[in-house]
């Protein structure tokens, strides 16, 4: 492994700082992220109160100007942001928890920052869905991740049968109110596979459920778990790549 290389100065001109936060342990946050945080001139983040809470736990003071940015807001909300942006404005988004863009809003910032070419840099962190992914035991070497999985049964089902001739592991986020009908979709799509559950990433009380489909619905039946799912379901079995070590 290569030594780190010492840290760039920040390029001159407009750009957007993108901030990955924590999804659960307030220790996973990096230096770097500390102070970009810190540094914001412009913050934009999904809820408003819950970033301020943020900052407050790291005894940072929260910047002068504070924007909501959601899924509700987000069309509406980008083309002001690309305007401080281009006034020369230090804009930092976050989300709640998480990656922006990755299941967040953030898409459309970004891209109008790409059609106005001003510079992203992202500030890498905390992200559910490798972890979850390490944590199942199942195949990394390909993988597709679809975010939440839709909340109509028909597109539900949809969602599911459309991986099911798919040679990569598949990783979807859920509600754990939808838990139990969402394997049931999952199970009649694609057959008993395996597959693995992970709740409560990062935090106190995290585990992963592994197993079958089928025993994870089991697993499950009564009280649905606690915070946001990440579910991990094995390629087609004709389909599944050998493990790194088991190549010829």
């Amino acid at each position: 492994m290569s030594e780190p290389e010492p840290e760039a100065a920040a390029p001159a001109g407009p750009r957007l700082t993108v901030v990955a936060t924590p999804i659960g342990n307030l220790g996973d946050l990096s230096p770097r992220a500390r102070a970009a945080l810190a540094g914001a001139e412009v913050l934009a983040c999904e809820d408003t109160r819950r970033t301020r809470g943020l900052y407050e736990a790291l005894g940072l003071a929260a910047p002068g100007r504070t924007l909501a940015y959601h899924e509700f807001n987000e069309a509406q909300a980008a083309p002001g942001l690309l305007k401080l942006l281009r006034e020369g404005r230090r804009v930092v988004l976050v989300s709640d928890a998480g990656t922006p863009g990755l299941s967040d809003p953030g898409y459309r910032l970004l891209n109008l920052c790409r059609g106005a070419g001003i510079p992203v840099e992202v500030v890498p962190g905390p992200h559910a869905a490798p972890l979850a992914l390490l944590m199942s035991g199942l195949p990394t070497s390909s993988y597709t991740f679809k975010g939440f999985v839709p909340r109509k049964p028909g597109a539900r089902a949809r969602f599911f049968a459309e991986e099911a001739a798919s040679r990569h592991t598949l990783l979807c986020y859920e509600n754990p109110l939808r838990l139990a009908a969402t394997l049931a979709a999952a199970l009649e799509a694609l057959g008993d596979r395996p597959a693995s559950l992970a709740l409560e990433l990062t935090k106190l009380h995290e585990r992963c459920l592994h197993g079958t489909l089928a025993t994870l619905a089991a697993a499950i039946s009564g009280e649905p778990p606690r915070g946001e799912a990440v579910l991990v379901i094995a390629p087609e079995p004709r389909g599944r790549p050998e493990p790194e070590g088991l190549r010829a």
